[in-house]
């Protein structure tokens, strides 16, 4: 089942990539997984370019440069405690999902990092929707705990959409 996701669509390479479709699966995905009703819960995908990015990274973060994805949560969902899953969200109801937040996704610098990477860029966009709607969910990686649970529930359902795991393919590409 999909998640409801509403899609402003900066930069049109995003429709003919399927920007839409993608964040529709992966919000189903990741919310699935999760033990919750995607019918239930409500998400912003933004796809822009670098420049657009590199504003908000600037406004946002105080990093003036584009990044591949920012995500910006609805409300504080993490955990006190280091390497602990955050609490699950109250879902709304159909006609009123509860909203988890918005996803600003960049088109050059997703497409240079699948290329460096040597993976198809639509495998890496749904890894970086699915990292950014976990931060939504108040997953993140700062602290070692943190990162290597955020990691491990990013290869879970990266798996259920039949895409390997993404930081071996990093991992062995720097041994």
């Amino acid at each position: 089942m999909n998640g409801n996701v509403d899609i402003v669509l900066e930069d049109d390479r995003w429709q003919a990539f399927g920007l839409e479709e993608t964040a529709l699966r992966v919000a189903g995905a990741v919310l699935t997984h999760l033990g919750l009703d995607p019918a239930l819960f409500l998400t912003v995908v933004m796809g822009c370019d670098d420049a657009r990015i590199a504003e908000l990274n600037g406004e946002f973060r105080d990093k003036a440069k584009p990044t591949n994805v920012l995500s910006w949560p609805s409300e504080e969902r993490a955990s006190e405690y280091a390497g602990e899953a955050p609490a699950l969200p109250d879902p709304g109801t159909t006609d009123d999902p509860a909203e988890l937040g918005d996803i600003a996704i960049a088109w050059e610098t997703c497409l240079r990092e699948a290329e460096e990477q040597g993976k198809s860029q639509a495998d890496h966009v749904t890894h970086l929707l699915v990292h950014g709607l976990l931060h939504l969910l108040g997953y993140d990686h700062v602290e070692d705990e943190d990162a290597e649970l955020m990691e491990e529930t990013e290869r879970q359902i990266l798996a259920t959409l039949g895409i390997a795991d993404p930081y071996w393919v990093a991992d062995a590409q720097l041994g």
